[in-house]
Parts: C-alpha cells; sequence; structure tokens
C-alpha cells in the first residue's frame, strides 16, 4: 500500500519514535518534542516517575524499585502500553488536551525499512492510544531524505545513510521511491560497545554506556581521524579495585576499536550499489551520499565512508532530526506532489 502526499497532508501530527530520541512535530507549531526515548517507573506501584532527559539521567543511578525503561528499541516499539505513556507525558497536559479535542485527529509516524507487520502494527497501537483515529507510516529512509532536502521527486539518483542508535539504513532513491536499500543492525550503540570494551579490556577501566558520548566530544572535531588528537583522558571505575581512575586512551586505537562494526555498515553500502542500475550509480558519483541521524555526527566516519566508497559523502545541515522534520513537511504540504515508496519497498 502505497501514501500520497494529499493523505499525510490530512495529518495534524508527525511522530519519530526512535531508539534514542522520541520526536514529535505539530502541524502550525514545529518541532514540540525532541526528548531521549526513556522512562522511569515505580515497579512496586507501576507509577511514571520521569520520562525524557530527567529518565536516561537516572540509568545506572536509581534504587531497586525504580526500573529505567527504554520501549523503543531500533525504531521498533516493544513495550506499547509504556511507549504510550512515555508519548504522553513528554507530550504534556496542554498539548495533549488540544489534539485530542482535534476532531479526527490524524497521525504519521517514521517506520525502519523492512519493518515486519507486527512492528508497524505496535507503532499504530500506540498512537492511536493517544486518539488518534488514523496513521499513517512512512518508510523512514523516505522521510530523512525529503527532511534533508534531496530531491526525491526527480529522475535521478540520490543516496541516503540513516545512522540511527540501532540500526543504520541505506537507499538510493528516484521518482519517490527507494531502488534498493539495506538495513544493517550495527550503529552508534555498537560503537558505544566497541569503545566501552577496548577500555575494559586494554586499560582495566569500567565505563557505562552513556559515558561514551562525552568520550566522543572529547576527541572533538575529526579526532577519530588520522590527524586529530593523540591522546584524551578518560575518568572511570577501575575494573579490580573499583576505584575511580584516569587513563590516557590512544585515539588510534580507539580508531581501530570500532573499525570492526563501521565494516558492517562499508559492507552494507557496497550491497546498495552492487543493486541499482548503472544509470543511477553513474548519478551518484557527482551527488554523493547524504548522511543523517544522530550517529553521522561520529567524529571521523564521513572521512571514512568517503575513503571507502571513492564518492563524495556530505553530513546533511541537522542530521538528527532530518526525519522527522522531513515528515512534517509532508503534513505541511510544503514538497511537490508525489507517491511514497510502499513500506518495506
Amino acid at each position: 500500500m502505497t501514501v500520497s502526499l494529499e493523505q499525510l497532508s490530512r495529518c495534524q501530527v508527525a511522530v519519530d519514535l526512535g531508539a534514542s530520541r522520541t520526536r514529535v512535530f505539530v502541524k502550525g507549531m514545529g518541532l514540540v518534542v525532541d526528548e531521549p526515548s526513556v522512562a522511569a517507573v515505580n515497579v512496586q506501584t507501576g507509577s511514571l516517575i520521569a520520562v525524557g532527559t530527567l529518565a536516561e539521567q537516572m540509568t545506572g543511578r536509581t534504587p531497586g524499585y525504580i526500573r529505567v525503561a527504554r520501549p523503543v528499541s531500533g525504531g521498533t516499539v516493544v513495550d506499547i502500553d509504556m511507549a504510550r505513556r512515555m508519548l504522553g507525558q513528554l507530550l504534556g497536559d496542554k498539548l495533549r488536551r488540544r489534539l485530542r479535542r482535534t476532531p479526527m485527529l490524524r497521525a504519521a509516524a517514521c517506520t525502519p525499512h523492512e519493518s515486519d507487520p507486527l512492528a508497524q502494527r505496535a507503532t499504530i497501537e500506540t498512537l492511536v492510544g493517544l486518539g488518534a483515529r488514523r496513521v499513517e507510516l512512512v518508510d523512514t529512509l523516505v522521510a530523512a531524505a525529503v527532511g534533508c532536502g534531496l530531491p526525491v521527486e526527480q529522475p535521478t539518483a540520490t543516496m541516503i545513510m540513516v545512522c540511527g542508535a540501532a540500526t543504520t539504513q541505506i537507499a538510493v532513491l528516484s521518482l519517490g521511491s527507494i531502488v534498493t536499500a539495506e538495513r544493517v543492525p550495527v550503529a552508534g550503540e555498537a560503537i558505544d560497545r566497541a569503545i566501552v570494551q577496548h577500555l575494559r579490556q586494554h586499560h582495566e577501566l569500567l565505563l557505562p554506556n552513556q559515558s561514551v558520548r562525552p568520550l566522543q566530544l572529547a576527541l572533538s572535531g575529526d579526532g577519530l581521524s588520522p590527524g586529530g588528537p593523540e591522546f584524551t583522558e578518560i575518568h572511570g571505575r577501575d575494573v579490580a579495585t573499583g576505584l575511580a581512575r584516569s587513563v590516557r586512551v590512544d585515539t588510534a586505537a580507539v580508531r581501530e576499536a570500532i573499525h570492526t562494526p563501521l565494516t558492517a555498515v562499508l559492507d552494507g553500502i557496497g550491497r546498495v550499489l552492487r543493486g541499482c542500475p548503472p544509470d543511477l550509480v553513474a548519478d551518484l558519483s557527482d551527488r554523493g551520499i547524504m548522511m543523517v541521524g544522530g550517529s553521522a555526527l561520529l567524529p571521523g566516519l564521513e572521512e571514512m565512508v568517503r575513503n571507502a566508497t571513492k564518492m563524495p559523502v556530505h553530513v546533511a545541515e541537522r542530521p538528527d532530526v532530518c526525519s522527522v522534520l522531513g515528515l512534517g513537511a509532508m503534513i505541511e504540504g510544503n514538497i511537490k506532489p508525489m507517491t511514497l515508496a510502499p513500506l518495506g519497498s
């Protein structure tokens, strides 16, 4: 089943339920929610204690009666009830009441490429529980391409790489449809785990996953590229003694540690290019690859992809919100008429 822009223009809300962050775009208001997809719940009473940024800060720091849950994994809702409650709290009482008063409320949502029917159904039920009478689903790849300004409606090839928290999605689009695409189960979280494992094995330093992002920020700029800072100081806990300790980390060793998970992403790019007609590949030699998603900002990733493909590589201006902004442009009617690719095409 295809989704037309006419159908999407009837929607009032666009939602991007990601493994890392949840984003909501409301027609006429713009982006109103951009918070981590995390909820803290009291296991004794079942009540919500916190959602979003505050809940994320509680990770690893809560007493036994508080559980920090992530109801979305890999862009797929794994706990419908918790996702519904989390999204309701993120919207806030005022906005939630306004949406419930909207007659025949329609919502649009991004879903990962090749998501199975059960995953799509979970997304629909989550939004229906918030008052939506109808939910339109759009492939994340198409929404992200629209959000970063790619001319997806033209008869020329455009290539996009959505670097999320749990998966990396790669596709070539033409005439508003996906020509060929791959979904690789490697992304920002896999990079985090590789760095944590490296620090544990080679420095006997225990580092929680949520502390890896400061590590990447400390490397700054092209820290993971040759020519960047040679060392950076990292604080953590000694594996043997349990005491706080600091170590100087060699950035060359960090580059080597993340090479293995990134190889799977590069292999996915190769499969997409091999599945494209020659004429479209010729277009891509000039246009190159557009990178979007929060993990697109990983220092050195752009250069690594450029060296592996020998093609121009660009990072979108606001890579982390391209998908929801693209979906927002569709419901606002700000793009040319076309028929969007069917899900899983």
